[in-house]
């Protein structure tokens, strides 16, 4: 591939998609994300190719299985995007969609995080992101779905540059719709929505191999598929979010918009307690307040590394396993962010579950 063709690929990426990339032809119907909308299994955990933005999302805390006994976190994310330049090209190169990846592991004994992350435009056997189930490929990266709707089981292998990680993850709960039946709200304006569910409590087993080394890890992990063609407010510049498998079995997701002052613009999130209905949150029941700051030596961007987050009057503290958990993924979506393991504690400092915490637009403004 040469230079210039891979430039526009990259300039091309979700995250950061140029106005000349995100411009619909005037003969395209823009697609809409409507409340009224009902999500099908299993045919909703494929690709949407239709919609500008999508990705499947899969964090979690691992234990090793033989001593030494060791924690471990991991993210692998597949995104796929459209774009919009080349649907007036007739040539057969043209990139349409673009799928790309990144994978982390967090390896807490030691301090250390490893980052990779990959991109290629869909087709030609480079890359996958099937419609109708959750089949996803990226050269040899790969996520794939089998079994009945309400007992998914799904397969991903990671060959990243500096390990590798063949993990199986076993649905243990109902899929949980987030928003108003999988209709999720990201402003004021009722067209900045997504569909949106997720699988927490996914139990996971596998291995992990490091330095020719292999071992093996079981624990549990927390899945979200998330498509849309308009996320974001003119005036967000990225989100905080958390994604928490609570101890007692249930499941805990809040997230808020922030604009550039720091300000909360919208927030919401969903609550799912063991043998309850699943409660979804409305914005004045959410509130994020930044505790201590991690000052990155790479980017000099000022995380916050612990939060006080309120949740329908309950007070929880989040805190990160690890102070350095930001991950530059600049060679594919074009951004910089914060992403990793954080427990959650209650308002008397007791582990109550743990999870993964995100933070966006702390480098530069988030596009999407």
């Amino acid at each position: 591939m040469n230079s210039r063709l891979r430039r526009q690929m990259l300039a091309s990426a979700a995250l950061l998609l140029p106005p000349w990339a995100r411009a619909l032809s005037p003969d395209q119907a823009r697609p809409v994300i409507r409340p009224t909308d009902v999500l099908r299994f299993p045919q909703d955990h494929g690709a949407h190719p239709a919609f500008r933005t999508e990705w499947w999302y899969i964090t979690g805390m691992l234990q090793t299985v033989s001593a030494p006994r060791r924690t471990v976190g991991f993210q692998i994310t597949f995104f796929r995007t459209r774009v919009d330049v080349a649907t007036q090209s007739a040539s057969q190169f043209a990139a349409r969609q673009l799928v790309f990846a990144h994978a982390a592991l967090s390896d807490i004994s030691q301090g250390r995080l490893l980052h990779d992350q990959r991109i290629a435009r869909e087709g030609f056997g480079l890359a996958e992101a099937a419609q109708g189930d959750t089949r996803i490929a990226l050269r040899n990266w790969t996520l794939q779905r089998e079994g009945p709707a309400a007992q998914s089981r799904y397969t991903s292998h990671i060959a990243a540059r500096d390990f590798t990680l063949d993990l199986r993850f076993t649905q243990t709960q109902p899929v949980l719709l987030q928003g108003e039946a999988g209709y999720s709200r990201k402003g004021p304006h009722p067209d900045k929505a997504t569909h949106y569910y997720s699988h927490p409590q996914l139990a996971v087993q596998g291995q992990i191999r490091q330095q020719q080394e292999t071992t093996q890890v079981q624990g549990r992990a927390w899945l979200d598929h998330e498509w849309g063609e308009s996320f974001l407010e003119a005036d967000a510049v990225g989100w905080d979010w958390i994604g928490m498998n609570l101890l007692d079995g249930g499941a805990l997701t809040a997230f808020r918009l922030r604009r550039a002052d720091g300000s909360t613009l919208w927030s919401g999130g969903s609550l799912r307690r063991p043998g309850e209905v699943p409660r979804s949150l409305k914005p004045d029941e959410v509130r994020f307040t930044p505790g201590r700051v991690w000052a990155s030596p790479a980017t000099a961007a000022r995380y916050p590394v612990s939060w006080l987050v309120d949740v329908a009057g309950t007070r929880y503290e989040v805190r990160a396993r690890m102070d350095n958990q930001e991950l530059d993924s600049r060679q594919s979506t074009g951004g910089v962010y914060w992403e990793g393991l954080s427990d959650l504690l209650d308002a008397q400092g007791r582990p109550v579950g743990s999870g993964y915490l995100e933070m966006t637009g702390y480098v530069a403004a988030m596009s999407l």
